[in-house]
């Protein structure tokens, strides 16, 4: 059942030291502001809970993952201050998602898009259902993936990073995704999705907690920076959502 809240949902479960994340909003599972900042608080709460070894973080339903940020609120930016504000969500759940002590397991049931793409490549394995296809549709309202494109070419790379920005109206299927390293196990039903995930996290939960922080500290090595990076790039988006080619592709989609 997904959530009717206009601000979405965020629940979290916690079973044999694994905690599952499950965020929903009724507009695909999209982000508000308000939505992105509970999910970054979330990881860093779990980030210091000695009962907690592995996260997982999903999305609700069956359709959608997640298709991003509200586009309701974007069409709401009106100066520079609300937009750095609105595009710094992204940027803190993924700088909390980054610093987070413990090991976070993504499962994508579904298309992801724009921001979406930001959260799966911040997850440190992924499982994915074979129609989650993913897309980065930003150039087509004016602006650009700046403040998630760090933790995309992390796990994908320059060139995968630049076909998948460059072609903002294309999908790529989850065997692209996994080919470039965005998802790490691609299946093609659901319940065989959930029972190899609850194996995996199993096992990886009875792992020494110090060894997987240490360890998720290697995997993210040269990142240090992005704690300002990622802020400097809200700022440039902000400022190209208000251009007018931005307005007035907004417009076109609002109607």
């Amino acid at each position: 059942m997904s959530t009717s809240r206009e601000n979405g949902s965020l629940y979290t479960k916690i079973d044999n030291q694994v905690a599952t994340i499950e965020f929903g909003h009724p507009a695909s599972n999209s982000f508000v502001s308000e939505l992105l900042d509970r999910l970054a608080k979330e990881f860093d709460k779990l980030s210091n809970d000695n009962s907690v070894n592995t996260i997982i973080l999903k999305s609700e339903g069956d359709r959608a993952f997640c298709a991003g940020a509200s586009f309701d609120e974007l069409i709401a930016v009106s100066n520079l201050e609300e937009g750095k504000v609105f595009f710094s969500g992204f940027a803190h759940v993924i700088n909390a998602m980054r610093k987070c002590k413990k090991v976070i397991i993504g499962r994508v049931q579904g298309k992801t898009v724009g921001g979406g793409v930001g959260l799966v490549a911040a997850c440190d394995y992924v499982f994915a259902l074979e129609k989650a296809s993913v897309r980065l549709s930003e150039l087509t309202i004016g602006i650009a993936p700046f403040v998630i494109a760090p933790a995309v070419e992390r796990k994908i790379g320059i060139a995968a990073l630049s076909e998948l920005s460059l072609s903002p109206t294309e999908w790529k299927n989850a065997y692209w995704a996994q080919e470039k390293g965005l998802y790490s196990k691609v299946f093609d039903d659901i319940k065989e999705l959930d029972k190899e995930l609850e194996f995996f996290t199993t096992n990886l939960s009875k792992y020494n907690p110090q060894a997987l922080e240490n360890w998720k500290k290697i995997l993210w090595e040269n990142t240090e920076n992005w704690d300002s990076l990622l802020l400097e790039r809200a700022t440039i988006t902000g400022k190209l959502a208000l251009s007018e080619f931005t307005k007035n592709a907004l417009d076109k989609f609002k109607k």
